[in-house]
């Protein structure tokens, strides 16, 4: 029996889906969305507060503030209130609703942008909030999660490990790429201890991260419009790029086999299958990581009019086939 007194202290961190009946190919999907906070996101959340607080960045009555399209300002929500702090996270209209309202459940602020900046879109824009607010009120405390090494250290020192525990063959690893923390901290650990294993990072279409245009996206979690800092290439092996369709697609067909997963975790899957029908064999051991559930997608990616007002019919009607196709 388990008992806690603060929230972050539950993650189930050793459950495993595999994925073959529903692709075709043997893939062993880790589950990340099993604790309160409902995201990988936990772990770099709480890293990056402890050592705040253990460096004596972030004090009582100091007020955390964070750029966030969704996950981590959950997390960080979470955490400041079991904390005592105060939190203000700064999304854009990406973000989803009951995502939204999730944060304000838990007692915090959440400051909406809505004008892109010219250069570097809707996360220039956040930044730039984040960084006036900041200059604002000394007791602002921004972590920043885009360039703090605690948020790829956490998965270095679990999220990697845990992986190499559970499959000591492991031949490929695909991992998403939105700060890139999770991605950095799994490549680094696996080129030190495991340097066989291959790293694939997997991005949408319209992210900047490793130098391809800037477009539309819907779907918060990966991708960015600003190059991360903390991204070295030279711990990727491979990238893939993923079609917000095409993420919209495996979500739902993830769905019909009663896995409701989010869009990150759609994201991953993809183009995993991908990887796999190209360059997969039989013996091949391959591990995803999936970010999320699916509940705080139901009015986005699962929400048919959603999809349609911003994808086209067209897209709903080749899933059908798809499904139609799979079930013969």
């Amino acid at each position: 029996m388990a008992i806690i007194t603060n929230p972050q202290d539950f993650n189930t961190d050793d459950l495993y889906v595999d994925l073959e009946p529903v692709i075709g190919s043997e893939l062993f999907l880790k589950c990340e969305g099993l604790n309160f906070a409902g995201s990988v996101k936990l772990k770099a959340a709480s890293a990056m507060v402890e050592a705040a607080e253990q460096d004596g960045i972030l004090r009582p009555g100091s007020f955390l503030i964070e750029s966030s399209s969704g996950n981590l300002g959950v997390a960080l929500s979470m955490i400041a209130a079991a904390k005592g702090y105060k939190f203000v996270c700064v999304t854009d209209s990406r973000c989803n609703l009951a995502t939204r309202r999730l944060m304000e459940a838990l007692g915090s602020e959440v400051h909406i942008v809505t004008e892109p900046d010219p250069h570097e879109g809707l996360l220039g824009a956040r930044l730039n909030h984040v960084r006036e607010m900041c200059a604002s009120d000394e007791r602002y405390v921004w972590l920043n999660q885009y360039a703090n090494p605690n948020s790829w250290k956490a998965h270095f020192d679990t999220t990697g490990p845990e992986i190499a525990r559970q499959f000591p063959e492991l031949d490929v690893l695909f991992v998403g790429a939105g700060t890139t923390g999770t991605l950095m901290g799994c490549a680094r650990y696996f080129k030190e201890h495991h340097p066989s294993v291959r790293i694939v990072a997997v991005d949408s279409v319209g992210s900047v991260s490793f130098g391809t245009p800037a477009a539309r996206r819907m779907i918060p979690g990966l991708g960015s419009g600003v190059r991360p800092p903390m991204l070295d290439e030279s711990f990727v092996d491979e990238v893939i790029h993923v079609e917000e369709a095409d993420t919209i697609r495996t979500c739902q067909r993830l769905a019909r086999t009663g896995f409701l997963f989010g869009g990150s975790t759609g994201t991953v899957v993809s183009g995993a299958e991908r990887w796999l029908a190209q360059h997969g064999t039989p013996d091949i051991t391959a591990v995803a990581i999936a970010p999320d559930l699916g509940e705080r997608y139901l009015d986005t990616i699962y929400q048919s009019h959603w999809v349609e007002d911003l994808y086209g019919e067209d897209m709903l009607d080749a899933d059908r086939t798809t499904t139609v196709a799979l079930a013969a």
